[in-house]
């Protein structure tokens, strides 16, 4: 399992991770999307304990990177964006070389070079091989000593059409053998297949999220579905002013109507994470699209007016006021 929980880190006074939660358990493969200003290689040395955050904590397989070193090297995999292997040496003796390192089987390092297809190469100096191949033998060194997580910094740089396939097809199969896969990469492309969720980051926050495997056609609208007396009503994110918890159940307002549903508001917010909803308080979600206006009443009391013609109002959270003001820029 691989867990961040109010992780932060600043560096001179401006914070640049700030994740509430990410867990991505045994069995399952998540990716971290983003540009390279997002916060992914400061991230990366939080997950790899090069960096200690600044507030709450990393854990993979159980152990903390930065106090757990030697069992965190023992139980999690990384394969970095840059390959960091010995050019004059073959496949097979770098492989070997860590192999010895790790106090590994000698037969572990030919199973190794076999799962990732370079057995026609183990005999092959580093720098003679092509860079889908130094990708392979990479992805190989990260999983040579049976990690329980693993970490993959832009797994399909540089890579061919084979090797996409065939270290897509080392992901899913690991996986299912029960280990834990967080990838860090600047896009999407070649992820979908692959991933149970992924996660859009932005300046060190999540932003969005989403399953790949949930189907997603373009030719029907996303709606919420109220369920009225007798009937169910479906609604359009677009009609929703805001949503509100009562009583363990969240109601939609629109411009006319109060409708219950049977969500809590936490599985809406998931719901209606890419509509342009945002978490304004413990009890509200609110439609970015109909606020109007951020009004400080004082230095810790915030408000969002809406555009409604009875000018309604909606408390803002001083957390979600920091955050609002980060996400839009103002």
């Amino acid at each position: 399992m691989i867990e961040l929980r109010e992780l932060q880190k600043v560096i001179d006074q401006n914070t640049q991770i700030d994740i509430r939660e990410l867990t991505i358990k045994a069995g399952e493969i998540a990716a971290l999307v983003g540009p390279i200003d997002s916060g992914k290689e400061i991230l990366l040395e939080l997950l790899t304990g090069q960096s200690r955050p600044t507030a709450g904590e990393v854990r993979l397989a159980g152990f903390d990177p930065h106090t757990e070193r030697d069992r965190f090297g023992h139980e999690v995999g990384i394969l970095f964006a840059e390959e960091n292997l010995y050019p004059r040496m073959t496949v097979e003796g770098n492989l070997k070389f860590y192999g010895r390192l790790r106090r590994l089987p000698k037969a572990r390092v030919m199973e190794i070079i076999n799962t990732v297809g370079l057995a026609d190469h183990a005999n092959v100096k580093v720098e003679k091989l092509p860079s889908s191949l130094l990708r392979r033998l990479s992805f190989g060194r990260a999983i040579l000593h049976d990690p329980k997580a693993l970490l993959l910094a832009e797994p399909f740089a540089k890579c061919d059409d084979t090797s996409v396939s065939l270290l897509s097809g080392l992901m899913s199969q690991l996986a299912a053998d029960g280990v834990a896969i967080l990838i860090l990469a600047e896009e999407t492309t070649n992820l979908e297949p692959v991933c149970d969720m992924i996660y859009r980051l932005e300046k060190g926050r999540i932003v969005d999220e989403y399953s790949p495997s949930e189907e997603r056609r373009a030719d029907l609208p996303f709606m919420i579905p109220a369920k009225q007396e007798g009937k169910v009503d479906l609604v359009d994110p677009a009609d929703i002013l805001y949503v509100v918890a009562q009583e363990d159940r969240a109601y939609l307002q629109t411009a006319s109507d109060l409708l219950p549903t049977q969500f809590t508001l936490t599985e809406l917010e998931k719901r209606l994470s890419r509509s342009g909803f945002f978490r304004a308080h413990r009890s509200y979600l609110v439609n970015l699209q109909h606020v109007k206006e951020v009004i400080p009443f004082t230095r810790d009391s915030f408000t969002l007016r809406l555009k409604d013609e009875a000018g309604t109002q909606i408390p803002l959270s001083k957390s979600a006021a920091r955050e609002l003001r980060e996400l839009l820029g103002y």
